[in-house]
């Protein structure tokens, strides 16, 4: 098939791409390669991509309404994978009109394109953070998501609100895929498996929020790409179950679906910082601090539903995912763990 992957250029993008080029696929990644983080590390990974015969890069950004449409315009694609976005749940405090531009108005120009060119299916990257202020763990895709404690969560549930939308009235297939806080190699700078091994490994003091007491479902990037290309090819139809008197968030009378893809565990964020300080050979000089506004204080992804759809078994342990993580880690930044 041909697929088109936005953000291809982003630590989820790259491996989608990777593996759907693997697997036989013909894929144009598209990205606009922005400097909300290092786009040397952006520059570096789609390097990867680019000596496939089967990848054509796009750089373009999704906000660009006329560059989609001519994209659509010049491609078929068989599957549209959307992961690009402004990431990140503090940015948004600083910067709110970001999220707004490339979460709302791009992912609105991904729904028109796809509905102008009959796309098959489209599948796009919501996340955990669109449970918000709920308790109840884990978190099941039938529970209400009404209650965001950021902005980056609200620009996700309107991407899962906006998709139905057009599942309803134009017939088009979508797939939201709520990602549970993804790590490993080519990991994204900001998130904080890559802080806490910067600080762990130059011996600066890493600060821990919520008192070290936060848990978070982490999950390896292999588990998250598993998930993605399994669900792409299990194109949505009408529910035939969906009770409109008692509706389901997560299902419909239209071709749409929701899944949570995480690793069924919720780990105490102590815990992933002593495997790190194990992988590392150092300990942490820790700051314990509070919570910080727009954070949870746990994420824990049921995903039995992906796995009655697709089969999805999430395989790779927190241990092992970490010493991998820490290997690519310091292979890909030398110079800045000589301290």
């Amino acid at each position: 098939m041909k697929v088109l992957v936005t953000g291809a250029a982003g630590f989820i993008g790259m491996h989608t791409a990777q593996r759907l080029l693997d697997e036989g696929h013909a894929v144009v990644g598209l990205d606009n390669f922005n400097d909300y983080y290092d786009p040397g590390l952006k520059r570096a990974r789609i390097a990867r991509l680019t000596a496939h015969p089967q990848f054509d890069t796009i750089e373009a950004d999704i906000c660009d309404a006329p560059a989609l449409e001519g994209l659509f315009g010049r491609h078929r694609f068989d599957r549209v994978i959307h992961l690009a976005a402004q990431a990140g749940v503090r940015y948004s405090l600083k910067n709110p009109r970001a999220y707004i531009d490339s979460n709302v108005v791009g992912f609105l120009n991904v729904l028109e394109a796809c509905r102008h060119h009959a796309t098959p299916h489209l599948v796009y990257a919501s996340s955990s953070s669109v449970y918000g202020g709920n308790t109840r763990l884990p978190y099941r895709e039938s529970d209400a998501v009404d209650h965001p404690v950021s902005l980056y969560a609200a620009t996700k549930r309107a991407n899962e609100l906006m998709a139905h939308t057009y599942s309803h009235l134009y017939a088009l297939p979508t797939t939201g895929l709520r990602f549970f806080t993804v790590y490993g190699p080519w990991g994204r700078p900001d998130m904080s498996p890559v802080l806490f091994a910067s600080a762990i490994a130059q011996g600066r003091t890493l600060d821990v929020f919520n008192h070290g007491e936060s848990q978070r479902d982490f999950t390896y990037i292999d588990d998250i790409v598993e998930g993605v290309v399994r669900v792409m090819d299990r194109i949505p139809a009408a529910d035939p179950t969906f009770d409109a008197n008692s509706p389901d968030p997560s299902r419909s009378w239209a071709p749409y679906r929701i899944y949570n893809i995480g690793n069924h565990d919720s780990v105490e964020l102590m815990r992933f910082i002593g495997l790190l300080e194990q992988a590392l050979g150092r300990k942490a000089q820790i700051n314990l601090l509070p919570m910080q506004p727009g954070d949870v204080a746990a994420t824990f992804a049921d995903t039995s539903r992906l796995t009655e759809w697709t089969g999805y078994e999430p395989g790779t342990a927190i241990r092992s995912g970490i010493v991998r993580f820490i290997d690519w880690y310091l292979k890909f930044y030398p110079r800045a763990n000589a301290a």
